[in-house]
């Protein structure tokens, strides 16, 4: 029995729903209000985000980076991760990108059973 597009598409509105009610998901958003309403945290991820961004367009110019940048990011770095609110976010980022992938993973196995798995790659006979 053939399946119509919107079938498809109203299951996937509905997975996207259960999804979003997952405890996983919930933890991970009180996570990330919990980094964005401490100053420090913030701060601190701002200013990584800031100084990746700049070497990144350093590096795509062609410059090298230098043994400073390289210690100042590494101590934003350090200082990021032994913040207690951002463990906490990264934490929950990892139940929240692990339900992800187990999902993804579920609807795909039936494709993958069924041929179709594949379906970006040609075969030849």
């Amino acid at each position: 029995m053939a399946v119509e597009m919107q079938e498809i598409m109203d299951a996937a509105t509905k997975l996207g729903q259960m999804i979003s009610q997952h405890p996983a998901v919930a933890k991970y958003k009180a996570a990330q209000k919990s980094v964005a309403d401490d100053p420090e945290a913030a701060r601190l991820l701002q200013e990584f985000d800031r100084q990746l961004e700049t070497l990144s367009r350093q590096e795509s110019s062609g410059m090298p980076l230098t043994d400073a940048q390289r210690t100042q990011i590494e101590g934003v770095q350090s200082r990021l991760v032994s913040n207690l609110k951002m463990k906490a976010m990264q934490f929950a980022q990892v139940e929240f990108t692990d339900m992800l992938r187990k999902v993804s993973q579920a609807w795909q196995k039936p494709l993958a059973e069924s041929g179709a798995g594949g379906a970006g790659r040609i075969k030849s006979e």
